[in-house]
């Protein structure tokens, strides 16, 4: 589940809400208890990063979800410690960037020798491709398939954010859209 907004819709909504395992990323949304279904409100594994802005949503509930921690930049010049924002009880996986990123890298035509990686999007759907490669892999709520040109993300929960120069998006969204042409991810509107 991306964080792009979305207009409301009950069958999206449920789809979400009973799959196997639902992951969200960075500044996400979930669905209020007497708000119109959209976003649905599951939630299984987060997926931040260091820059993130968190939403409300972001740590509710947080001892009963995995965290994984996308690091991309320490490959070039993040820190290890933790930011101040973080919970001071909450752990979290980091995901490996010599098993993960590098590989997506790789698979984006990007020289792994200079400081870009792909979107939190782009890796959690890549992350869940290698770890689960016989499930039913649905996303929804990313917006760089059909917009590679954007320069600002529009999120769910927020103000807009910048696309930084670490992020390649066309080369994101040909992947992506290769991953739904061949089956290997199924879009949900």
């Amino acid at each position: 589940m991306g964080n792009a907004p979305m207009k409301p819709d009950a069958r999206r909504a449920e789809l979400i809400d009973s799959s196997d395992l639902v992951f969200r990323m960075t500044t996400f949304a979930l669905d209020e208890p007497d708000a119109t279904p959209t976003y649905g409100s599951r939630t299984d594994v987060v997926v931040v990063h260091r820059g993130l802005t968190a939403s409300p949503f972001t740590f509710a509930n947080y001892t009963s979800r995995l965290y994984l921690l996308a690091e991309p930049g320490r490959l070039f010049w993040e820190p290890e410690t933790l930011p101040d924002w973080w919970p001071a009880d909450l752990g979290f996986v980091p995901i490996p960037n010599r098993r993960f990123v590098l590989p997506l890298v790789g698979l984006l035509g990007l020289d792994p020798a200079q400081p870009v990686w792909a979107t939190t999007g782009t890796l959690v759907t890549y992350l869940c491709r290698e770890l689960f490669p016989e499930a039913t892999l649905r996303l929804t709520g990313v917006s760089i398939l059909d917009q590679p040109d954007q320069t600002s993300f529009e999120h769910a929960w927020g103000d807009k954010v910048g696309v930084t120069a670490e992020h390649q998006l066309h080369a994101e969204s040909t992947l992506l859209n290769l991953w739904r042409e061949t089956g290997r991810i199924e879009i949900v509107q």
